[in-house]
């Protein structure tokens, strides 16, 4: 390989100056230009965007603004992050409190835009009805399905570790929620650590029995994200986006029979079982602040110290949008 001195020609300064001053000129006008197509990324667990979605509310909102809405479905948080870490989609809905923390370790360079407040009951570890196993101790030397890099995979690591037992002495199953469901009910593995609607759906199917949610362990928040540089060109687009859904939260606490008759059809789950499971949410939409993600670097220190992370973070370091209005 050359020198890399010797790789570049000599250019001549007033051509390099020009150069630079084109280029930031450019930079400056994206950065001031307003996208007119935004690309919502979600998953089955964002309730408040899936309602958004079908309603119309939201499309219609952005409309205003001459901006248009494309909808893009992932099977869990961590692939929806590296897809907007990545440039496929602009925002991001809900994802679990450990997702951001996995892709800050990643490399991902992300905005925390707004928060559901936690919501500790809407994820839980499962075992069968007629299960031996009765505290999570007795899960040393078991296999068990959850999801990597989802909330329900730090529940499983606090409980496991305030039972003095290391994820070593278990066999972590990873799968997708659906996918952790099939082998719970078939019987393949002997404990699933999953949240809601999969959580309710679960027990409703196989009568399975909560060894531990995240009472006193895990708090599960969930977080609404972007990219900065999306966040300094979309601010009144994202201001609108957080205000539908602090509406659409509101709504489904104030309505939540008809707000699960609305999601039993589009997730073909019973309507009761989406109420248990939606009762076990906060659905209360807020901004970010820095106090709030306290429990981030909690998260962030318990994956480092299993050896799931290469290098220890400090989660601070992300950044955190504001509303021009706040």
């Amino acid at each position: 390989m050359p020198h890399l001195r010797s790789a570049f020609r000599p250019v001549s300064r007033r051509l390099a100056l020009a150069f630079v001053s084109v280029a930031l000129s450019g930079l400056t006008v994206a950065g001031a230009r307003a996208d007119d197509t935004i690309r919502i990324g979600y998953q089955r667990s964002s309730t408040l965007t899936t309602l958004l979605k079908t309603s119309g509310e939201l499309e219609a909102a952005l409309a205003k603004q001459n901006v248009k809405v494309t909808w893009h479905e992932f099977t869990s948080g961590l692939p929806l992050l590296e897809a907007l870490n990545t440039g496929n989609v602009d925002f991001s809905a809900d994802v679990a409190d450990t997702v951001p923390v996995f892709a800050q370790a990643a490399g991902a360079k992300l905005t925390y835009v707004a928060e559901e407040a936690a919501s500790p009951a809407a994820q839980a570890i499962l075992v069968p009805a007629n299960s031996p196993i009765t505290s999570v101790a007795e899960l040393k030397g078991r296999k068990i399905a959850v999801t990597k890099g989802a909330g329900s995979h730090y529940l499983l690591l606090a409980a496991l570790t305030k039972a003095g037992v290391s994820i070593k002495d278990v066999t972590p199953a990873y799968l997708t929620p659906a996918d952790g469901r099939a082998a719970f009910i078939g019987g393949n593995v002997d404990a699933l650590v999953v949240w809601d609607p999969f959580l309710a759906s679960t027990q409703a199917q196989s009568g399975a029995k909560v060894l531990q949610n995240g009472e006193g362990l895990s708090g599960y928040k969930r977080y609404y994200l972007t990219t900065d540089a999306f966040a300094k060109r979309n601010g009144p687009a994202l201001e609108t986006i957080v205000t539908q859904l602090k509406a659409k939260g509101a709504w489904v606490k104030a309505n939540p029979k008809e707000a699960a008759e609305q999601l039993a059809g589009l997730w073909k789950i019973d309507a009761a079982v989406v109420e248990q499971g939606n009762a076990r949410r906060s659905y209360q939409v807020a901004t970010v602040t820095k106090d709030g993600l306290a429990e981030q670097q909690k998260i962030a220190d318990a994956f480092f110290a299993e050896g799931l992370f290469p290098k220890s973070i400090v989660t601070g370091e992300t950044a955190i949008w504001q509303p021009v209005s706040q």
